[in-house]
């Protein structure tokens, strides 16, 4: 182990500190353990991440590279903007749902070394959203909006509060969508349909009524 080149043993740290994310959420992220299930002492993870919260940025930065992936993929079919902003709103919901305890690190600035770069001259981590809020923007500002910025702000602001209430539970009780216990078909296209309305509802408060 010992022997073992720096680059191969620092990406495992990253994928176990994922997987444990995954499975468990951030309260599973001590260094300590993350070092046991590698196989190494609790001190080795500190050869390539000086502080926790160093070893943190890192995994929340494979967060911010799957995320990405999804709104490329959102924009494959190159859509209209209007549905393309829809289909970036639905991607990024989505992914909050699907992957909570990654979504949640990445958002975490309190517990993220956000101000500081990766060794090899990668941007900070708070600036890994700015190449999506710029797509964002121009989308926005494609619709017509007078302030882009503004109004792309104030829409991310919308789809990050349906992914925060959606996950805590709060807006599948009151939408009468609480799966609580349930699952199966029904229930997932029940949970499906009420996202996308709500994402759709967000898009339509910031860039008006679609023309019919």
């Amino acid at each position: 182990m010992a022997n073992e080149p720096d680059g191969p043993l620092r990406e495992r740290l990253i994928d176990i500190g994922v997987e444990l994310v995954t499975s468990e959420g951030t309260g599973s992220l001590g260094l300590r353990e993350i070092a046991r299930r590698a196989g190494v002492s609790h001190g080795a993870p500190r050869r390539y991440f000086p502080t926790h919260q160093s070893l943190l940025s890192a995994i929340a930065r494979r967060g911010f590279g799957d995320l990405g992936t999804r709104f490329l993929a959102a924009g494959a079919a190159q859509p209209a903007p209007r549905e393309h902003v829809r289909a970036l709103g639905r991607a990024y919901v989505g992914y909050a749902l699907e992957q909570r305890g990654m979504f949640e690190l990445m958002f975490r600035h309190d517990l993220l070394d956000s101000t500081g770069r990766e060794p090899s001259g990668a941007p900070r981590l708070r600036e890994q959203t700015l190449p999506l809020f710029t797509l964002l923007t121009r989308l926005v500002g494609a619709c017509g909006a007078a302030e882009p910025e503004v109004t792309a702000a104030a829409l991310w602001a919308g789809l990050h509060g349906v992914a925060q209430l959606w996950g805590y539970g709060s807006l599948p009780l009151v939408l009468g969508a609480d799966a609580t216990g349930d699952s199966g078909p029904h229930v997932d296209a029940l949970v499906d349909a009420r996202v996308d309305a709500l994402v759709d509802a967000v898009v339509d408060a910031h860039l008006g009524t679609a023309p019919a």
